[in-house]
């Protein structure tokens, strides 16, 4: 349990600054909000090659790389990954999610904006 931590430790703190780094380049060099996009599209890429090389082994390199370095790099790994495990066993409960994912998280983001303001 102890070594899991720290596998997720360790990749998400790379993940993290990978974001950043990515994020900064984005901001300074084409002065647009695409460096999330970006980052959105690589952590779903290698998610997908994850989940299609191995439907998940959950060894050190999943701990480390899947829920470390892609969870901190970018949530829509997490989010894509998750929606393909329950597509595997409830297609109507992973378009659902998918739905509600969607929407509660445009109406939390424009609460959230409304409020602070």
């Amino acid at each position: 349990m102890i070594t899991n931590i720290l596998f997720v430790g360790i990749g998400g703190a790379f993940g993290a600054i990978s974001r950043f780094g990515v994020n900064e380049f984005f901001e300074n060099y084409f002065t647009s909000p695409a460096g999330t996009l970006v980052v959105n599209i690589i952590g779903c890429f290698f998610i997908g090659i994850f989940v299609g090389l191995s439907l998940p082994v959950k060894d050190s390199t999943y701990y480390f790389f899947v829920i470390g370095f892609l969870g901190s790099f970018t949530t829509m790994s997490a989010f894509t990954y998750q929606t393909m495990v329950m597509a595997n066993t409830n297609l109507i409960n992973a378009v659902s999610y998918i739905m509600l994912t969607v929407i509660l998280s445009i109406l939390a983001t424009y609460v959230g904006a409304m409020i602070s303001k």
